[in-house]
């Protein structure tokens, strides 16, 4: 009888361990915490769709649900108010930016007359996850103002399933205006000539198209003077660029993950996934897609040799009906890479980090080539290591060494570009 609760015991193990088990490339470090990490989010990611399955509740708001409880966890269980989360003399308070909440991080006030930098950040989660006042996105924050003397706005704009696009841009572009008012950067004490936007993954994505409308508008007084793009999503024709096809399968972004992202933010029909992942949506009989507009996503022309590797471009000939016809696709407010050249030209320079072993990497390069092709200056930082999601990774039981010393990257950028 004793055999029959071993075998259940060591058949529950082979199990778990099948199930947390995922090939990590070799260039990854500290692999099976990343395997960790991704098996927690796979397993909140099915029972949310079991909840949503049984009608108890859409899926994205039980992971959300999930992500802060997992968060409130961690603060009973260590504490964080009195970790380096925490900095003491950094005003944390909570306002409305043009009607959009916002958290608003304060350094102590310098002497008369002094100004600070300022610099709004938009937080990542494929505009359905995330929030601007919990998790690594308030400690990253709060350390980025304490460090650098700065004002930092992060702005808690809607996500998907309450909207889609264009909502959350607008959210964020109406957040922008408000601060850069001469109303709010002379109550800050924040000197308009070092202004910044930044903002990881889908977060990126709402700063590069924000720093592009901002830049062409003439009736500001104050502009951002760089932009910090964290991995940034940047276009949305494209889901077999060499680093969709290289890193497919590996965490903690999954292409199909992406794609389905995209048709969430769109508002269009899930069950398209497959198509866009064909790229069916952007074959050459598509009455929108001309050549120039093609070419603002050709990375055999934007990329370098060494990320084009072995692969080959993918452009159907004929795609599938109903397809083409997704709201916002060649919307350069969704898709920011599809700006054109005189746009660009006018965006204020730039810091784009890239990680090798994300399906976004060569969103991040082209753009930066774009921009630089349009005159704009720009900085690329490329961790051959680098995983998505990893800049967010800086406490433990999900600390990465590439996630420290990206932030550390990010935030010397900054020091001596803002």
């Amino acid at each position: 009888m004793r055999l029959i609760p071993a075998l259940l015991a060591i058949s529950l193990t082979v199990l778990v361990a099948y199930f947390v088990y995922t090939p990590i490339p070799d260039g990854i470090q500290e692999p099976w915490r990343l395997m960790m990490l991704d098996a927690g989010f796979r397993a909140t990611v099915r029972l949310a769709k079991l909840k949503s399955w049984l009608g108890i509740n859409h899926d994205v708001l039980s992971i959300r649900q999930a992500i802060q409880d997992f968060e409130n966890l961690m603060k009973l269980m260590f504490s964080s108010e009195s970790g380096g989360a925490v900095k003491p003399g950094v005003k944390v308070s909570d306002f409305a930016f043009g009607g959009v909440p916002v958290r608003v991080y304060e350094p102590p006030a310098g002497g008369e007359g002094y100004l600070r930098r300022g610099l709004m950040y938009f937080h990542g989660g494929g505009w359905a996850l995330g929030s601007a006042k919990h998790g690594s996105y308030d400690m990253i924050n709060r350390m980025l103002s304490d460090e650098l003397n700065t004002v930092v706005v992060s702005v808690e704009y809607r996500l998907y399933p309450e909207v889609n696009f264009p909502v959350p841009y607008l959210d964020c572009l109406a957040a922008a205006k408000h601060f850069l008012s001469p109303e709010v950067l002379s109550r800050y004490a924040i000197d308009p000539e070092r202004l910044a936007v930044a903002g990881d993954s889908a977060g990126g994505n709402l700063a590069a198209a924000v720093a592009q409308e901002i830049s062409t508008d003439d009736t500001l007084s104050a502009r951002f003077s760089v932009q910090a793009l964290i991995y940034p999503v940047l276009q949305a024709l494209d889901f077999n660029t060499p680093s969709y096809l290289q890193n497919a399968n590996v965490p903690i972004l999954y292409r199909p993950a992406m794609v389905r992202y995209w048709l969430q933010y769109l508002g269009a029909d899930l069950s398209l996934q497959p198509q866009l992942l064909a790229n069916n949506h952007s074959s050459l009989r598509h009455p929108n897609i001309g050549h120039e507009l093609r070419a603002r996503v050709d990375w055999t022309i934007l990329l370098p040799q060494k990320h084009q590797k072995n692969y080959q471009r993918l452009v159907t000939e004929k795609g599938s009906e109903g397809v083409q016809d997704i709201p916002g696709l060649l919307d350069v407010r969704a898709a920011p890479l599809l700006a054109a050249p005189e746009v660009l030209a006018k965006c204020p320079r730039a810091y784009v980090l890239t990680c090798e072993h994300d399906v976004l990497r060569d969103d991040g390069l082209m753009y930066a080539r774009r921009l630089r092709d349009a005159g704009v200056a720009v900085t690329t930082d490329h961790y051959e290591d680098g995983f998505h999601g990893c800049f967010t990774f800086l406490t433990w039981p999900f600390e990465f060494e590439v996630g420290k010393r990206s932030f550390r990257g990010y935030l010397n950028w900054l020091k001596e570009n803002l």
